[in-house]
């Protein structure tokens, strides 16, 4: 195994002032929201301290770069490589879903979501008109039967998490296979947020929704570097269609809905995407990790605790319904174990009980992190 990524210091994390490290007082390990503590990648760190020497500052030129790195990236890590000129940049994947709904729906149509589900999607749907239709998750995995009974009353679209946040389920190929018969079928256009793709950990294979036959026809998926190389605040994703009608949907977007991207995160998200592969090596490697100290760590000391370690991502789902009836389990860690976790029913009413944990940090954090969620579950004797 190659050497772990380092983590900063903590008193030097504290100094960061993004959301992660300024939402709660400093007695409080913030573990909830999707930032990673490993410093950028070196060639992401290159290119954007040349783009500040050089003052290229400005607005964004989206250009053919972005497309040909992001379909070189996939090709290297799944074997697919979609034509570039299908890769359309937007500000983020939020943007991107919102966008491509209101191009799909119409005001009060029934957009279906499978919650545990990344908790933007309930706001993505109303915020472009649409009405969310749930169809929870079975059992950590797509509810397919649930599904097509859905897909028959022909909703206005599917919105699909691939790999599932906050689960960490990986869909298989042939669970999207029958995702994308029910599509076809029933005639449902699917839009897949990929944007933990590239994060799926040693034991799981990624599928890109657009590799499997029949999809380019119906869906449209949504990736993004933000997630893999922690360049979220540089807001930059895109759109990949396949097919002349998911190419027409995508033509239709309003110019700034591209225009608006991050220039910064362009620059950053072509180095990343080019000269990225060994440090996503060994942050994957790194996660690796830090998923076995935590089942190490959940085992010891907070037995109670139930959950499957996830197959991609860096976040855990924790069944901490053994605190009792409390709903948000996340209120106690954080007033008495002073850790922030991020609550379960910000995912869905089927996540109360839950929290969902960051384990994205240095194995020091970690370990003291769950010491004190121990102190409000203590292992029973």
């Amino acid at each position: 195994m190659n050497a772990e990524l380092p983590v900063p210091p903590l008193a030097e994390l504290r100094q960061r002032r993004s959301v992660k490290w300024q939402s709660h007082p400093g007695d409080v390990l913030p573990l909830f929201v999707a930032e990673m503590d490993y410093s950028p990648a070196p060639p992401v760190s290159a290119a954007l301290s040349e783009a500040i020497h050089r003052g290229d500052l400005g607005y964004c030129t989206p250009g053919p770069e972005l497309g040909k790195a992001f379909s070189a990236f996939a090709g290297r890590r799944w074997g697919w490589e979609p034509d570039p000129t299908g890769v359309t940049a937007v500000t983020d994947v939020g943007v991107g879903v919102v966008e491509l709904l209101r191009r799909l729906i119409r005001p009060g149509d029934p957009v279906v979501i499978s919650p545990p589900v990344y908790q933007p999607f309930f706001h993505w749907v109303p915020e472009a008109g649409g009405r969310v239709v749930e169809v929870p998750l079975s059992g950590g995995r797509l509810d397919l039967a649930r599904l097509e009974a859905a897909f028959a009353a022909h909703p206005a679209a599917y919105v699909l998490c691939n790999p599932q946040n906050p689960v960490g389920r990986v869909h298989t190929a042939d669970e999207l296979t029958e995702l994308v018969r029910l599509s076809r079928l029933y005639g449902v256009p699917i839009i897949s947020d990929e944007i933990h793709g590239p994060l799926v950990l040693p034991g799981a294979t990624f599928t890109p929704l657009l590799t499997l036959p029949g999809a380019a026809e119906v869906a449209l998926s949504v990736v993004s570097a933000s997630k893999a190389f922690n360049l979220a605040g540089l807001k930059c994703a895109a759109i990949v269609s396949a097919s002349p009608a998911m190419s027409r949907v995508v033509d239709g977007l309003f110019a700034e809905v591209t225009e608006r991207t991050g220039h910064l995160g362009v620059i950053a998200s072509v180095a990343a995407f080019t000269e990225g592969d060994s440090w996503l090596a060994e942050l994957v490697e790194t996660l690796a990790a830090r998923r076995a100290q935590l089942g190490s760590l959940l085992a010891a000391k907070l037995p109670a605790l139930r959950w499957v370690p996830p197959q991609a991502t860096y976040l855990a789902w924790l069944d901490a319904s053994a605190l009792g009836r409390d709903a948000e389990p996340r209120n106690r860690f954080l007033s008495e174990a002073r850790v922030a976790l991020e609550p379960g029913t910000k995912y869905g009413a089927v996540g109360s009980g839950y929290v969902r944990l960051n384990f994205a940090t240095s194995p020091e954090i970690l370990t003291e992190a769950v010491t004190r969620m121990a102190g409000v579950l203590p292992v029973s004797r």
